[in-house]
């Protein structure tokens, strides 16, 4: 019989899952190769050998079907894969540029009958392709970042010209400036990696006040990443196509202001990357280095002034949540709890993210009377008349040292901190007016008005054990410098003629580790004054094993320590070191005390809580 034995023309062969699904997901951007829906294209119209020999004459062929009307979607798809792949073989930004209208065009028809649905693989695709083109059609050669500006721009088939309008680059009375695509950048040290898919290129820019990254009053930090999206908005694309001059337009997002844009008539997500703007931030700052030297202050020759930093603008209506660092630390350390929380959308919608600063080194008592003097001018700054309900509903998050800080904002000390430094009433020992101005502050306690709930996390309400060792103190008391106002008041203590006046036993001020040793009169007085009625409190304590709690520790904190009663929840976070504020359990329970506070105080939610106060377009 003819034919017997022959292979038949037409037949299937069995592969693995894995092998059906590389083929089905390959494409230009994860292989370096055009999808199969693509090369499809190129066998439909005879294309292939010209694409690999002459991929400029087999473009313009596939762009003159589309203008022709005989192509549609796959068409546009191909031709937007294909210009990108070439565009980065030959390093043409004109074909790049290309990419970008072909896959916004594939996207975002003229007509909304024929834009893909959602569930084609070929719409996630394309709006990768739609970024990853935009960013090498705005990238110079050798650049790191992006320019942004209206001009004129060359495609293979004619000129684009592009607005672009520079008052976009501001952004909370700063300067939006050296635009990095964070697609260039791969996230290290944070635990989750968060992105918001949508349409755009994601951005991280730097901002500067001035000509100069100051530090100003609008608590925002000086060396601040914003996440931000550049999206370029093609009208009738299609349409367009057909001739060689084509008009568009960049828009720059920040994702504080906004988080979706309209297209044609669609609510269109916007692609954002909040975590790669963190992390390059920090990368950037001087968190790190400056850890172990704010805690010695002048001694080593730096002292950063206490205050309060932001990463975002004051957005009314949205309750201020306050990080308060602990010992030798830094506000990089609440890194992977703010990518976690910021990550939740009703959080982020009720809830501003605020960290104090400050040289751990110090008196507790002196660095706490900074933290309020920093939260009363903050609300005094941002709402004087009093309108802004929120603002009165603060949650004061602290962990170690910082949740001693924590606690003196929401307590009522009458003298009792004062009757420990001196037998003599305050009003009848002589001080100068500075002297005695920063003493009552720092030592007559009242709770603040507008702090609705507190949150201590590895606090040692009772002391650490480690501060208990006579050489570490000996150590910390050599090695800390005073800040200049204490040591003036030091002096004019000192000066007083009649012992009997004097502070008792003030040879020097404390050190924040003296004042957490078990048996320091400070740590046991402040462990007896209750919180203010009225206040909500929280405690998140860590312990290293699974012994019984009264035995257990934290490397640092024992738990009879960190626990106090009267709080409204306790949560124990078993087999976690003392810095715990990474550990995803220790951020979902800080996650639900907010979502708690969040249903508690519904303000904010009567209102557009997602626009900031300045520069909302």
């Amino acid at each position: 019989m003819v034919g017997s034995g022959c292979t038949p023309p037409v037949g299937v062969q069995r592969i693995s899952p894995k092998e059906e699904n590389r083929e089905l997901t390959s494409n230009a951007l994860n292989s370096g190769e055009a999808s199969d829906v693509s090369r499809i294209v190129l066998r439909r119209y005879d294309l292939v050998s010209t694409f690999d020999e002459d991929p400029t004459t087999a473009l313009a062929r596939l762009r003159d079907v589309v203008v022709s009307g005989r192509g549609g979607n796959d068409e546009l798809f191909a031709l937007a894969e294909l210009s990108y792949l070439y565009a980065v073989e030959a390093q043409s930004r004109p074909d790049a540029l290309a990419a970008a209208v072909y896959a916004y065009a594939f996207l975002f028809s003229d007509a909304p009958d024929q834009r893909p649905q959602a569930i084609d693989p070929r719409y996630r695709w394309a709006c990768d392709i739609y970024a990853a083109a935009l960013t090498a059609a705005l990238r110079a050669p050798g650049e790191a970042s992006l320019s942004l500006q209206a001009g004129t721009y060359p495609l293979p088939f004619g000129t684009m010209t592009v607005d672009f309008d520079p008052t976009q680059l501001q952004w909370a009375n700063r300067t939006m400036t050296e635009f990095l695509p964070v697609s260039d950048y791969e996230v290290q040290g944070l635990r989750n990696h968060y992105r918001q898919h949508g349409i755009g290129v994601p951005l991280a820019p730097k901002t500067v006040e001035g000509g100069s990254d100051v530090q100003t009053d609008d608590l925002i930090a000086k060396r601040v990443r914003i996440p931000s999206t550049l999206v370029l908005y093609v009208d009738n694309p299609r349409e367009q196509l057909a001739g060689g001059a084509l008009h568009g337009r960049l828009e720059l997002y920040a994702a504080t202001e906004r988080e979706t844009v309209d297209i044609g008539g669609a609510t269109v997500p916007l692609e954002v990357d909040r975590t790669a703007s963190l992390a390059i931030a920090l990368n950037e700052s001087a968190f790190w280095k400056q850890e172990l030297a704010n805690f010695f202050g002048d001694a080593v020759g730096v002292r950063q002034p206490s205050r309060l930093v932001t990463l975002r603008p004051y957005v009314p209506d949205r309750m201020p949540v306050v990080f308060v660092h602990g010992t030798t630390s830094s506000p990089g350390r609440w890194a992977d709890m703010e990518n976690d929380l910021i990550a939740d959308p009703l959080i982020r919608q009720r809830f501003q993210f605020w960290f104090f600063m400050y040289d751990s080194g110090n008196p507790i008592t002196y660095s706490a009377m900074l933290l309020r003097r920093a939260l009363r001018d903050a609300v005094a700054r941002f709402d004087p008349d009093g309108h802004d309900g929120c603002l009165r509903h603060m949650v004061v998050i602290g962990h170690s040292q910082g949740g001693l800080l924590t606690k003196m904002t929401v307590i009522d000390s009458g003298s009792r901190f004062w009757d420990n430094a001196s037998g003599m009433p305050f009003d009848q020992v002589r001080l100068s007016d500075k002297s005695r101005a920063l003493l009552e502050e720092a030592l007559f306690v009242k709770p603040l008005p507008f702090v609705d709930r507190v949150v201590f996390i590895a606090t040692p309400h009772r002391g650490s054990y480690v501060a208990s060792s006579d050489l570490i103190r000996r150590l910390a008391a050599k090695l800390i410098s005073m800040p200049h106002d204490l040591v003036m008041v030091s002096t004019d203590v000192l000066a007083i003629r009649d012992p009997a006046n004097r502070m008792m036993g003030l040879q020097r001020f404390p050190t924040s580790i003296d004042n957490m040793s078990p048996g320091n009169r400070f740590i046991k007085t402040l462990a007896d004054i209750p919180i203010a009625p009225g206040v909500h409190a929280n405690s998140i304590i860590p312990v290293e094993g699974d012994g019984p709690l009264e035995d257990e520790v934290d490397g640092v904190v024992a738990y009879s320590s960190a626990h106090i009663d009267g709080v409204e929840s306790e949560r124990v976070i078993r087999h976690s070191s003392h810095s715990t504020q990474s550990n995803p359990l220790t951020v979902d329970e800080v996650r639900r005390i907010l979502l708690l506070q969040a249903e508690l105080n519904p303000c904010g939610t009567t209102t557009n809580a997602r626009t900031p106060q300045a520069n909302t377009r």
